[in-house]
């Protein structure tokens, strides 16, 4: 983290604006506070990637308090390209005055050159992807260049812009539990490290409060086996509801918790966000 931490805080310098991806379904801990430490006054913007799977009336919400506090934000689905042309006239408006000053000073020809940043598994490389591929410019020309190292890529997008990409970095402790479980729900920590049945039985306990029709929806559960016992009793219901029994009639948690965390990452269970606006 610290080796990743210096790497950006030496192309900060290099760049005019950040481009901040997070995770649609998760806008707070999805954050990287160092991150928002190392950035500070630079301009930068924030694109709430994978909102095809977040609630959009929560998306809506978020973006709105992000621009209170003055950072513009965009929703966007990098999978799909949904808002993704939105993206580079969304920053010439952030770097309004800057520009304004190049023109001045005969400058018109310097490229506007993006920072993008953003924990693991938020979309960076298909937005980066997205937006060389998707453009007028066709594919992005790569280059190597000094004084960046060598997990730093830049990539020529279109006429006038260029994008740094920097390596996903989470950091090495969470001060909040809850924001690990969060992450470790949308993919972000992986599945290898965690108790996937009590990840699985936390998340259920999480939907019950925040989504419970999703619930029954999905599983074909009634209010009442929602209300009963543990998120761990959820989980073997839908388990048994399912099919999924082992030798002797046993309820086999461990594929009921694998179906489930993937039915929550794919909306099988609906556009579902974690996390409030307000």
């Amino acid at each position: 983290m610290t080796k990743a931490k210096r790497k950006i805080e030496q192309s900060l310098r290099q760049v005019d604006a950040v481009a901040e991806l997070i995770d649609a379904r998760a806008p707070k801990s999805s954050r990287n506070p160092v991150l928002d430490r190392l950035i500070q006054k630079k301009p930068r913007i924030i694109l709430m990637n994978k909102c095809d799977l977040a609630d959009p009336a929560q998306t809506r919400g978020w973006i709105s308090a992000f621009q209170a506090r003055g950072i513009p934000a965009l929703a966007l689905d990098c999978r799909t390209g949904r808002n993704v042309g939105q993206v580079l006239p969304a920053i010439r408006e952030l770097l309004k005055s800057k520009l304004a000053m190049w023109e001045e000073k005969g400058m018109t020809g310097r490229p506007i050159r993006i920072m993008v940043v953003g924990i693991p598994n938020v979309g960076k490389s298909a937005f980066i992807n997205r937006m060389c591929l998707g453009g007028k410019a066709g594919k992005a020309d790569v280059q190597d260049r000094p004084g960046v190292t060598r997990t730093n890529r830049w990539f020529t997008i279109g006429k006038g812009f260029e994008l740094l990409d920097t390596p996903g970095v989470l950091w090495p402790k969470f001060e909040d539990p809850r924001v690990g479980e969060l992450l470790a729900f949308t993919g972000a920590v992986k599945d290898q490290v965690v108790d996937t049945e009590a990840l699985a039985a936390r998340l259920l306990e999480t939907l019950r409060e925040s989504y419970p029709s999703a619930l029954c929806t999905r599983y074909k559960l009634t209010p009442d086996d929602l209300q009963e016992g543990s998120g761990y009793d959820l989980l073997a219901r839908i388990g048994k509801k399912r099919g999924m029994l082992i030798s002797g009639g046993e309820i086999d948690t461990e594929r009921a918790a694998a179906m489930l965390l993937d039915e929550f990452r794919s909306a099988k269970l609906g556009k579902i966000t974690l996390e409030r606006a307000n």
